[in-house]
């Protein structure tokens, strides 16, 4: 894929969570949102892209990819506890 493409995908992903008020909490999110729903190539693309200097990235999407960085591979804890949500 594009890796501009990527960026602006990621920068509005970033958009989004950026109303989340506290930081960390933020940036988290948004790592457990590129883990559950972008494929390990998409990952190790946007990853590479910010290690060339990642020019499009907001700041946001910037920290949340250093943070992905070394877990990229890793899968995702699952969004609820087990035996969570409506029909727990």
């Amino acid at each position: 894929m594009d890796p501009n493409r990527l960026a602006e995908m990621a920068n509005d992903i970033g958009r989004y969570f950026a109303a989340e008020p506290e930081e960390n909490a933020a940036i988290e999110g948004m790592v457990l949102h590129l883990q559950r729903f972008w494929e390990p190539r998409m990952r190790n693309q946007i990853v590479a892209y910010l290690g060339q200097g990642g020019e499009l990235l907001e700041p946001l999407p910037r920290k949340a990819i250093e943070r992905l960085a070394p877990r990229k591979d890793q899968n995702p804890p699952p969004p609820y506890p087990e035996g969570g949500g409506d029909a727990g």
